[in-house]
C-alpha cells in the first residue's frame, strides 16, 4: 500500500468519475466569492469539473488569495 495519495488530488477535473454531475453548493458559493472579488459573472448549470476549473481560474485573479486584498488596510 503506497503513503503517498495525491493521483486523486492531482487527476484532472475531466477526468473525474462524478465531474459531469451539477456542482455542489459549496463550489458555488466559492464561486460568487472569487467572482464578485474578480468582476466576473459565473455560468449557470455548471458540472462539478468546470466549477472546479472555473475556481482554479479565479483564484488567479482574485486579491483575496493572490495576497493583493488591501481592504482593511489602514
Amino acid at each position: 500500500m503506497s503513503t503517498d495519495d495525491t493521483s486523486a488530488a492531482a487527476k484532472d477535473p475531466a477526468e473525474w468519475a462524478t465531474g459531469d454531475e451539477p456542482a455542489t453548493a459549496a463550489q458555488l458559493s466559492y464561486l460568487g466569492t472569487l467572482a464578485r472579488d474578480s468582476g466576473r459573472d459565473i455560468p449557470e448549470d455548471l458540472t462539478k469539473a468546470q466549477a472546479s476549473q472555473l475556481i482554479d481560474e479565479l483564484q488567479q485573479s482574485s486579491p483575496r488569495v493572490s495576497g493583493d486584498d488591501t481592504r482593511g488596510s489602514a
